[in-house]
């Protein structure tokens, strides 16, 4: 069978029986096959059209940044005979192990035709058409001032470290060379000062991307690391690419949620449902959680049922649904935006329904707090991952405020509300009992 025939069948195949297809294939044929990576790269590989002077792939593992580094560098250097580039990584190891001799790195991107000239001693690998690329390490910044290029592929941005800042200060410095001298960036990423300040810089173009995004990995891996990360700060990071950070003086951390995690709960002695109801339709979301009072005296987060868009009856059968789904004794909802209208259309929904409206006399961030501290004395548990509700709780700041997403943190004011009447109106009400 032609080469030709072959390959276009293992584009066919799903990437377990590719993989096993490739192993058998021979010598010239694994070459050829790995040649022909524009033919089974995903559109997240590709360099964004237009002019730009720096390239960040910003995305999770397993996506394939290494080997769109590596056919970058490639086309440029094929293209750039006296082009100088600069190999960057948080060390010089980093840069061999990964950059040039690893599976995606240039050694094994070069076609069967180019005959690469590396030489580890000096740090120093020569392309067929006469470019040249140099080793250097972000914790040696002081190699990187005095060197000029044309272009650069830095990997592994946000994993720098000390000294990370003074590399690529140094390196922007001497990316003098040619008429338009540019950056390819790929990252992991992490909430690291470099990385914040790479990406608010001018000229940039950003290309993020999941690990799933990768059509080639097996699903078997993709399945396996959503089971176990999925939703998590790691995961979210690692997986998906995302830029997690923490809000200054915010009441959640990302690190006091990771501590709260559960993959099963105790008995439960009740359920309620916190309810923050829009001011009006195809606004703001309807906030709806469910929580559990556990016979271990602690709270348990169930679910975030909340709604987008949906107009009173839409996010009231909602409610109901909720409820209905784990036994709730009572519903909570805010009665401010709406007062007795919103028990009415509750009602309407589910007429059985136990409704309490509740008035919020202090602002979103003021009533977090108690609750906050919930978390700190280890009193509440997730079960799971609430990727939407989490991000909004670590927005809400101390002392009043909101910086998370979205216009309003209604899942996060829900969340409250639900844990308000589970753990601190019957202190309350114990409190004045005793006196």
């Amino acid at each position: 069978m032609r080469s030709e025939d072959v390959f276009e069948r293992l584009l066919t195949y799903p990437p377990e029986d590719r993989a096993k297809a490739i192993r058998r294939l021979s010598g010239p044929q694994k070459r050829e096959y790995a040649e022909r990576w524009w033919q089974w790269a995903h559109e997240g590989q590709f360099e964004p059209k237009g002019a730009w002077r720096i390239w960040l792939i910003r995305a999770g593992r397993g996506f394939g940044k290494t080997r769109a580094g590596a056919e970058w560098v490639h086309a440029r250097a094929r293209a750039n005979p006296e082009a100088r580039i600069a190999l960057v990584s948080g060390s010089e190891a980093d840069v061999e192990r990964v950059m040039i001799e690893g599976a995606g790195g240039l050694l094994a991107a070069a076609r069967e035709d180019e005959e690469m000239l590396w030489r580890r001693s000096s740090g120093e690998l020569i392309f067929p058409s006469g470019a040249r690329a140099h080793v250097y390490s972000a914790g040696a910044a002081e190699g990187l001032r005095g060197p000029e290029h044309h272009f650069a592929w830095c990997d592994e941005l946000a994993k720098w470290g000390r000294g990370g800042e003074t590399a690529w200060d140094n390196m922007m410095l001497g990316m003098r060379l040619g008429d338009a001298p540019q950056i390819l960036v790929t990252t992991t990423p992490r909430p690291v000062k470099l990385m914040r300040k790479v990406m608010a810089l001018p000229g940039l173009k950003e290309t993020q991307g999941r690990s799933a995004g990768n059509p080639w990995l097996p699903a078997s891996f993709i399945e396996a690391m959503t089971a176990e990360y999925g939703g998590t700060r790691l995961g979210r990071q690692e997986l998906d690419g995302e830029m997690i950070d923490d809000v200054l003086g915010a009441l959640w951390t990302r690190a006091l949620i990771e501590q709260c995690r559960a993959d099963a709960t105790p008995a439960l002695a009740r359920v309620v449902i916190g309810v923050d109801p829009p001011a009006g339709v195809g606004g703001d979301a309807c906030g709806i959680v469910a929580a559990g009072l556990g016979r271990d005296g602690k709270a348990w987060v169930l679910e975030d049922a909340s709604v987008q868009g949906a107009t009173p009856e839409g996010w009231a059968r909602a409610v109901a649904a909720c409820a209905a789904r784990h036994g709730a004794d009572r519903v909570v909802a805010e009665k401010n935006q709406g007062g007795a209208m919103v028990k009415s259309v509750l009602l309407g929904a589910d007429s059985a329904l136990p409704v309490t409206l509740v008035h919020a006399s202090q602002g979103k961030a003021a009533r977090a707090e108690p609750v906050s501290l919930l978390y700190e004395a280890g009193k509440v548990r997730h079960l799971g991952s609430f990727p939407a509700l989490e991000d909004e709780l670590c927005g809400l700041v101390l002392g009043g405020g909101y910086e998370g997403p979205g216009r309003s943190p209604d899942r996060a004011d829900a969340l409250v509300w639900a844990l308000t009447e589970l753990m601190l109106r019957r202190r309350r009400r114990a409190a004045v009992r005793g006196l």
